[in-house]
């Protein structure tokens, strides 16, 4: 299904279904095209999904931070005029949603991570001393995922492009090191929010450990695994990832 951007304020979002307001937060290389198989699914089943375009390129430098993200994130929720939220947050989106959990809690009714930055950060902002090399670059794009040929030429001329921009790649470097410094290994023992953890058993950005420590240091989560599945499970295995999903959400009143 083709979803239409929406320019409202200084938002662009995609919106669709009625229902309970989940929103879903891209990483730093990723797009709103990655989420499409969970919009078409939730949109509907009594849900209305969003998912904005973060500021991740937008913001002057000395913003460009998961700190700013998150209020950006708060400053989003209350434009739409939304009390509760689910959010499901993809490698540095779920990091911006747990920050914006942590800063916000009241209005997060519940959270889902895959890939998550927050823990561990395999050097999101380096490796690019070779970036005008297009087939080292597409390498970089397919380890994201456990079956590379989920990185299509699309995605990959995408980070091609983003890494041979100077300005954004000073920004790149920036969030990397922004998600290092906001690591967040003491605040989740106190973060109560009922959290969903869904990884992929392969990927080797953030890697499965990593996902074994947010559940243990979360209070209220659960944690599933998807095999033969990097980085992206809601792009690797979309079905099986939105299952996971709903039947947690089911399952938790949501």
């Amino acid at each position: 299904m083709t979803h239409h951007l929406k320019k409202e304020n200084k938002y662009s979002y995609i919106e669709a279904g009625e229902g309970t307001p989940i929103i879903l937060l891209h990483g730093l290389m990723g797009g709103l095209s990655n989420f499409d198989a969970v919009i078409d699914f939730f949109s509907g089943k009594g849900y209305k999904v969003l998912i904005p375009e973060l500021p991740i390129y937008s913001m002057s430098l000395l913003k460009t931070n998961v700190k700013n993200f998150a209020k950006f994130l708060h400053d989003f929720i209350e434009f739409k005029g939304y009390d509760k939220v689910i959010i499901l947050g993809n490698s540095l989106g779920g990091h911006i949603g747990l920050y914006h959990t942590k800063m916000y809690p009241q209005t997060v009714k519940a959270l889902i991570i895959t890939g998550s930055s927050g823990l561990y950060e395999s050097a999101m902002g380096s490796g690019y001393t070779k970036r005008s090399d297009y087939e080292v670059i597409k390498k970089k794009a397919q380890d994201v995922f456990y079956d590379p040929a989920v990185a299509t030429k699309e995605i990959v001329d995408e980070v091609f492009e983003t890494v041979n921009d100077r300005n954004k790649l000073i920004k790149t470097v920036a969030i990397a090191k922004s998600a290092i410094r906001h690591n967040m290994a003491k605040d989740l023992p106190v973060m109560n929010t009922p959290t969903c953890i869904i990884w992929g058993k392969n990927d080797i950005v953030t890697p499965p450990e990593v996902a074994v420590e947010f559940n243990e240091l979360l209070p209220d989560s659960e944690l599933f695994w998807i095999d033969k599945c990097g980085h992206a499970a809601m792009m690797e295995h979309p079905d099986e990832f939105n299952q996971i999903m709903n039947a947690w959400l089911e399952k938790r009143g949501f």
